[in-house]
């Protein structure tokens, strides 16, 4: 679990990363294809491609397709038509879609994992709930389609690495991820990105290379290393901390007005759904 709570911690910091220095200024397409493309650098040095099982690689690259090519062309272009606040409710809940993956990958019904994302996602409700305004349909939908194959790439990685066990170790062939990702955000750029809003100051070149250096490389190799790690309950519930983390960042750093009675209930209900979803796991409840 500790891998999943120091990527909760870097995700948290870019969140407000994005919202100070990114969003509005930096072309969307471009800022996610720099950061795949940082990543992927980091890794393409140590890549295998012998010796691997080709659905493990193949497994690999449609993961990366899913859980940073298509969540993040979603979430960015979500901005376009919905609120903030709006964004934040409707992405709360990504641990339900990990949870009914899951399940469903392996034949089963896991009744008190999916209480457990259940509460998770109550709690970040709790903390990020705004009414709601505008025509968000779309942007709804968006992000549901961000959610879903975020979910799926993080439940696929983990069962790949389970399936196709390797003596080599992840980083190895963790490239293989950021070149899935690739094949999709490269062409969106090509056809749908805008080069007159490129970075323009060093600030935006750093935060840039922080988020693709930290929260893609480091942060997505960590968080499938640690999903391999914990149930999938556990990791359901992982996908929502970033909510109390992410807020009380901007609140410290960035003196953001923010509501410290709303952050302690939500962030308490989440913390209560690993302990519902640790009582399941004793006592083996699946039917």
């Amino acid at each position: 679990m500790n891998y999943l709570l120091v990527v909760n911690l870097l995700w948290a910091f870019s969140f407000s990363l994005i919202g100070q220095y990114l969003a509005g200024q930096v072309d969307s397409d471009f800022a996610v294809l720099a950061r795949v493309a940082v990543a992927a650098l980091v890794f393409l040095p140590m890549i295998c491609w012998r010796g691997l099982p080709s659905r493990l690689i193949a497994g690999f690259w449609l993961a990366g397709a899913l859980q940073f090519g298509v969540t993040y062309l979603c979430l960015y272009r979500s901005f376009s038509v919905l609120t903030v606040p709006e964004v934040l409710l409707f992405t709360v809940l990504t641990p339900i879609y990990v949870t009914l993956l899951e399940d469903a990958l392996v034949g089963r019904f896991n009744r008190w994992a999916l209480l457990a994302a259940a509460v998770a996602v109550g709690g970040g409700v709790l903390i990020r709930f705004q009414p709601l305004a505008g025509d968000f349909l779309w942007g709804f939908l968006l992000l549901q389609l961000a959610n879903a194959t975020f979910a799926a790439g993080q439940v696929l990685c983990r069962r790949l690495l389970v399936q196709y066990p390797t003596e080599l170790p992840l980083y190895r062939f963790f490239g293989h991820f950021f070149l899935g990702a690739l094949v999709l955000v490269l062409p969106s750029f090509l056809i749908f990105g805008d080069a007159g809003r490129l970075p323009q100051t060093a600030v935006q070149w750093g935060v840039l290379l922080w988020m693709g250096l930290f929260a893609t490389a480091l942060g997505l190799f960590w968080w499938v290393k640690g999903s391999t790690q914990v149930d999938a309950g556990t990791l359901a519930v992982m996908n929502e901390l970033h909510v109390p983390l992410g807020l009380l960042v901007n609140l410290l750093i960035w003196n953001r007005d923010a509501d410290l009675a709303k952050i302690a209930l939500g962030g308490s209900v989440i913390m209560l759904s690993l302990w519902i979803n640790r009582v399941g796991r004793r006592q083996g409840a699946v039917c």
